[in-house]
């Protein structure tokens, strides 16, 4: 094995032996510079003997997250001085908080004084019920039992797997307990899935289907042994948003196999025309005429109202499962200041505030996207705040892409094959970049021109 340079080297690349999929992701080699090996299992090895201390072995299947390895990948940069920085690389809202929340926050500052209910309060509970009622037309919602707040949909996203998969059941189909996941796809879903003791399996989004997943694609034993589903509607990074026909086939398959639907639609209200919002997973169960049965979304405050820091959402459903995840939070979760539930309260029952930070979205998509297409291979996604940009035509990876970018004009983008995994021999992420446009208008649309010069002067 190659030895690794010392941490003075001006520049590197990163491989990681023992770990293929990994390098197939992350390995993107620019032309000046050197190559650095990381040995996975010695790495493994030097945390199981690290003060002697016994540690979860599952641990150890974890992957750096996509910004470690952006911060990898930017080792021994020094960006050029001429331009400030702008950041398109993290999907972190930028617009301002609405004034109603700031209010409602000072106004139950006392709340600080008592420890919140894991099941939150039932005004938060009333609330969100009439919200889903509002947004996707159901006839009732209960807000004692089909609906839980949560401390954002991160938690909520990865303690719902460890709630559903049943490590210790053996399918007929022989193998660990499998969980599916859309590749590329927010890494919570495959953490979750190591660490509640399954397999995950990555179905590729196909560019010929507006980046939908093929269900279609998986074997008959993968299924068989799939015990809970990851949707992601409208996806990170992709933007697309499943039709009532993707549903009806993701219900069918749930019927038939028996596995659970986590659908993520933190996204959902960021979207760019006003008479057509995402179909949600519980408006369409109710379309088709089915219950709640075997489905739960996740919602989120933090894309919707701008406000991040609080960590509120929600997860919304089949009641019988929300009853076994209330169990598991009353031990594991974290619950939700009452401060914030007071201020999810207003933020839920407000939609104007929604309606001025779309108008933001609608502008800066409708003035970048053109701009960028003019170099890039990108069209405006359904929904969502990123840019899903193919950079081929540059003649650059993803990687070398992103990293002489920072350095000469000082722009972070994020590498696609960073958010995915090489599976069924492609990753899907290759030769993309996730471009968050959360920064203020003026900034986005800079960013853009940059991106424009430097693809023009390559």
């Amino acid at each position: 094995m190659q030895a690794a340079r010392p941490r003075t080297q001006a520049r590197y690349n990163y491989a990681f032996v023992n770990q293929p999929e990994f390098n197939a992701a992350a390995a993107c080699t620019g032309a000046a510079a050197p190559v650095l090996i990381v040995d996975m299992a010695a790495r493994r090895h030097a945390r199981r003997r690290h003060k002697g201390l016994p540690v979860n072995p599952r641990l150890d299947l974890l992957q750096p997250y996509p910004f470690e390895k952006l911060r990898a990948l930017f080792d021994g940069v020094t960006p050029s001085p001429a331009h400030a920085p702008i950041s398109f690389g993290i999907g972190e809202p930028k617009h301002p908080t609405p004034a109603l929340v700031r209010e409602a926050v000072r106004a139950s500052l006392d709340g600080l004084a008592s420890y919140p209910a894991t099941a939150g309060t039932l005004p938060l509970r009333h609330a969100i019920a009439a919200w889903l009622q509002r947004r996707y037309g159901l006839p009732s919602v209960d807000p004692a039992t089909d609906v839980l707040p949560v401390a954002g949909s991160r938690e909520a996203l990865f303690a719902f797997a460890q709630t559903v998969v049943d490590a210790s059941r053996a399918s007929d189909a022989g193998g660990p307990p499998v969980v599916l996941c859309p590749n590329p796809f927010y890494q919570i879903y495959e953490g979750a899935a190591l660490l509640a003791g399954a397999q995950p399996y990555y179905v590729n989004s196909d560019p010929a289907r507006h980046y939908v997943c093929d269900y279609g694609t998986v074997p008959h034993d993968v299924w068989a042994r799939t015990q809970l589903l990851y949707v992601c509607s409208p996806g990170n990074p992709t933007g697309a948003v499943l039709s009532l026909d993707d549903w009806r086939e993701i219900f069918a398959l749930s019927e038939r196999f028996g596995f659970t639907i986590a659908s993520d639609e933190c996204y959902s209200e960021i979207y760019f025309d006003e008479c057509n919002p995402p179909l949600g997973a519980l408006q369409a169960a109710h379309a088709l005429g089915r219950g709640f049965e075997r489905i739960v979304m996740f919602s989120s405050l933090s894309k919707r109202s701008n406000v991040p820091g609080m960590r509120s959402g929600f997860v919304a459903g089949d009641a019988s499962i929300l009853k076994r995840f209330l169990l598991f939070r009353t031990y594991h979760g974290s619950a939700l200041s009452p401060v914030y539930q007071a201020a999810s309260i207003a933020a839920w029952g407000d939609e104007q505030h929604v309606c001025d930070n779309r108008r933001q979205y609608v502008e800066k998509f409708g003035t970048v996207t053109p701009m960028l297409a003019d170099v890039l291979d990108v069209t405006m996604p359904d929904a969502g705040f990123y840019l899903w940009a193919r950079v081929s035509r540059t003649g650059l990876d993803d990687c070398t892409f992103a990293r002489r970018l920072y350095a000469d004009y000082n722009v972070t983008v994020l590498p696609g094959s960073y958010l995915a995994r090489t599976a069924h021999g492609a990753n899907p992420g290759r030769d993309y970049v996730r471009i968050a446009l959360v920064a203020d208008s003026a900034e986005c649309v800079e960013g853009a021109r940059r991106i424009v010069q430097f693809c023009q002067s390559l």
